[in-house]
């Protein structure tokens, strides 16, 4: 355990020590001197410490990150890339159990300490990829908190059983019900969201909806989301996933902006290369909570994703066009509190574009120290020089699981 983080620079400010104790920072002071070598003593060696990372939107059960490179061979839309890795996800050189543990293992050695995954449940894999996810999840307890998605990614009309294999999940240890594009894939959207939120009050879970949904189609959806947040006092309790449709510019965006953050509906993105990018600083300004996720990584539906979420806190910057270093630490600071503020509500919202909060003291323990001049310079480089703390003990160094 460590219990202080000697010549360290919080958010890439002047050189200071950390004080730790019970998983939490319990003082910031000056660095007066040489480090000195003693047991729970970490020389910060002049590195920058920021929030670990927290993927908001990851896949652990859709991943070949470790295999052998695969061709792609998916189809357009959404339900035949669904038809694709349904045929050949069970065909993968390592068990998914393993594939499951080792790309978590892998995001939490690069920083990452918290992470929701979603995991598929249908009536072709029905409990089998929850049950992988799960089983990671258990095996990195002590590294990382795992907040784990009952996901119909078939949609829960269009293959019968579906709805009962998505109460099953819950029951058998999903911690938030899922839903998806439910005007193009289930083509139903009130009784696809009924569906999702009832499921939501019967078993006092969150709501995570796919919406991938093209501009009004998408704004339609979102507002029966809105209504029905509203109407069940879920609010800081739903997410929409995606959500790139929502925002194709004119009065449409400021409304829908206004109606997410009055419902207090969070988004989380992966930075998507050809799609609209979310409106960062509208989103920031209103107070709508924003986080940042690596989706499927080197799956059956993309050849990207690495288990690197500084990597993708670059892409996010990258994709909003950041070039001032305010914008690409708001990037940054996406990727660790602004996830984090989603799956824990204790932490607090990124108030503003320049909010750097996450290592101050009473904030947890659960940091990592990255090398770099400054936090754009880390974003732009993603150095290997890093050590991650969960809770005050360290976890992972130099990219190697401790």
């Amino acid at each position: 355990m460590i219990t202080t983080i000697e010549a360290c620079r919080p958010w890439g400010a002047e050189l200071c020590d950390l004080h730790l104790a019970d998983g939490r920072i319990t003082a910031v002071s000056a660095h007066t001197g040489a480090s000195v070598t003693r047991e729970g003593v970490l020389d910060g060696r002049g590195r920058l410490v920021l929030p670990s990372f927290t993927d908001a939107h990851c896949h652990l059960d859709s991943t070949r990150v470790g295999l052998p490179f695969r061709s792609h061979t998916g189809g357009p839309g959404v339900w035949q890339m669904m038809l694709n890795d349904r045929a050949h996800w069970r065909d993968a050189e390592v068990s998914l159990t393993q594939r499951t543990t080792d790309l978590l293992g892998r995001m939490i050695a690069h920083g990452t300490t918290r992470v929701r995954s979603f995991a598929q449940v249908d009536v072709d894999c029905r409990l089998e990829r929850l049950e992988a996810v799960l089983a990671a999840k258990d095996t990195h307890r002590l590294r990382a908190d795992v907040e784990v998605v009952a996901f119909p990614q078939a949609g829960l009309l269009r293959e019968e059983g579906s709805v009962q294999v998505l109460e099953d999940a819950l029951r058998a240890g999903a911690q938030v019900v899922g839903g998806i594009d439910p005007c193009s894939l289930d083509r139903d959207p009130a009784r696809h969201l009924d569906i999702v939120f009832d499921l939501a009050e019967r078993y006092q879970v969150p709501v995570d909806i796919h919406l991938h949904e093209p501009g009004d189609l998408g704004r339609f959806s979102a507002s029966l989301v809105i209504e029905r947040t509203e109407a069940l006092g879920m609010q800081g309790r739903v997410l929409i996933s995606h959500a790139y449709g929502l925002f194709d510019g004119g009065a449409e965006t400021g409304r829908m902006i206004d109606d997410l953050a009055k419902a207090d509906i969070a988004l989380s993105t992966v930075a998507p290369g050809r799609a609209q990018p979310l409106p960062l600083p509208q989103l920031v300004a209103a107070g709508v909570r924003v986080g940042l996720g690596q989706d499927g990584q080197r799956d059956y539906w993309s050849p990207y994703g690495n288990g690197d979420m500084l990597d993708r806190a670059w892409q996010l910057a990258f994709t909003q066009g950041a070039r001032a270093d305010e914008w690409v630490e708001h990037c940054a600071a996406v990727a660790t509190v602004g996830g984090r503020s989603i799956v824990d509500r204790n932490t607090p919202r990124l108030s503003s574009s320049a909010d750097r909060p996450g290592v101050t003291v009473g904030d947890p323990a659960d940091l990592v120290l990255i090398a770099g001049e400054s936090v754009t310079s880390a974003v732009m480089d993603r150095p290997a020089d890093r050590t991650v703390l969960r809770g005050g003990t360290v976890v992972a160094d130099g990219l190697e699981l401790r």
